[in-house]
């Protein structure tokens, strides 16, 4: 399965910068849509592995190695197993825009962000751009076939679970590959935690899907201190499975809720957190709501330019939104998440909130296909109208939320 526009966003990068590194989780697939890029230059990439001790051994003198490929774009994977090439690379960079090569040398594919990031962004600011490739989303999938949306929801994006032959195969792989970050994973990108007190925190959060987060009861169950379970989550968010949504904290003079809000990330891997098989059970298990919160907000983060405030509204006297959205500066559009078909109205909450934040616009998303307005303030669509109506022109010279650049600074 092509993944164009990911492939399109790519492209565009390293037309533009002389380093791109990629982001996600592994499994996601950015090793193929990195070998995808073959041929769409003078030579193809030259591809290393840094998972292989042997494509390691090439690296042990980086400048004179990476020196015979100076006509060909290196991709690098699996980059956070070499820190220490940044200076490198930016070394080489410099030199070869002396000589008139100013982008497209360096694809480093990585599955962390923060410490890549900071690496990273220290050595080689002004030459690098980051993009994030996330699991299918809904518009990737949405054509393949009329149920392919709720396998999505049901199986989540990783290609292989999405992709898998059945059910059962789409839940063991599931349960693997959850396995594996936590045997394999986490330990090699530094962290040392037991695997079964972070198997039990996953599946905390799991059971905690689009709450308010208790540290001191997740803290409690786990038998560790209010600070761990911090580091924990920041593992989780570095490793991008977990997202964390922080609350509005504007001074309206209201008592406002302090807590983010946390999701995994995949509702697939939410779903085996937890479980859960197939859509039938899905259906009569008390996470189906926030499993469905969970979904839609991901797709829209990452479809929305990566530098759009977004936040949940609460306050302590029950006004809340779902999502708020300032998609211009001091355009605020409050956005509400209802499963139900029959009867998508909002509680009076959010109507309250909606007033606080002096939202623009009100949206209830809902999983019907008809658009309708609710009030004369609300509107009624479905995900696909908003993403490929409602956003469409609104972001179009705007960067995805899912594509970082650090602009050149001399």
């Amino acid at each position: 399965m092509v993944r164009r526009e990911a492939a399109l966003r790519l492209v565009g990068l390293l037309r533009r910068f002389p380093a791109v590194a990629l982001l996600g989780p592994r499994q996601v697939g950015k090793t193929t849509l990195a070998l995808s890029l073959k041929g769409t230059g003078n030579a193809p990439p030259h591809y290393l592995d840094l998972e292989l001790p042997s494509d390691r051994a090439k690296l042990s003198d980086p400048e004179l190695y990476l020196s015979a490929y100076e006509d060909r774009l290196v991709i690098l994977d699996e980059i956070h197993r070499l820190p220490g090439i940044f200076q490198v690379l930016r070394g080489l960079i410099d030199q070869r825009k002396r000589k008139g090569k100013r982008t497209g040398q360096f694809l480093l594919l990585g599955s962390a962000s923060i410490d890549l990031l900071q690496q990273s962004a220290e050595t080689l600011a002004g030459r690098i751009a980051y993009t994030e490739l996330t699991p299918f989303l809904d518009g990737e999938v949405a054509d393949l076939a009329p149920t392919a949306p709720s396998t999505l929801w049901v199986r989540g994006g990783f290609p292989d679970s999405f992709l898998a032959e059945s059910e059962g195969e789409s839940y063991e792989w599931r349960s693997a590959f959850i396995q594996t970050y936590l045997d394999r994973d986490v330990p090699s990108l530094g962290p040392r935690i037991p695997a079964e007190t972070l198997h039990r925190f996953w599946q905390m959060l799991a059971h905690n899907q689009g709450q308010m987060l208790n540290a001191a009861q997740l803290a409690a169950g786990l038998g560790i201190s209010g600070q761990t379970v911090a580091r924990y989550l920041d593992i989780m968010v570095d490793l991008l499975l977990v997202r964390r949504l922080q609350p509005w904290s504007a001074n309206i003079g209201k008592r406002l809720v302090r807590s983010p809000k946390v999701y995994v990330r995949d509702s697939g891997l939410l779903h085996t957190l937890m479980g859960i098989r197939d859509q039938e059970t899905l259906l009569g298990h008390p996470v189906v709501g926030a499993s469905w919160e969970g979904m839609l907000i991901e797709n829209i983060l990452s479809a929305v330019p990566a530098n759009t405030p977004a936040w949940f509204y609460r306050t302590a006297v029950g006004a809340e939104i779902d999502l708020v959205l300032e998609v211009k500066p001091n355009q605020r559009w409050a956005i509400e998440i209802k499963r139900s078909l029959g009867d998508p109205k909002p509680r009076r909450g959010f109507f309250i909130g909606c007033e606080d934040i002096g939202a623009v616009r009100q949206i209830v998303l809902y999983p019907g296909a008809e658009s309708y307005k609710l009030d004369a303030k609300t509107e009624v669509m479905s995900l696909h109208q908003l993403l490929s109506v409602e956003f469409a022109g609104l972001f179009t010279t705007e960067t995805s939320r899912s594509e970082t650049v650090l602009e050149a600074n001399g």
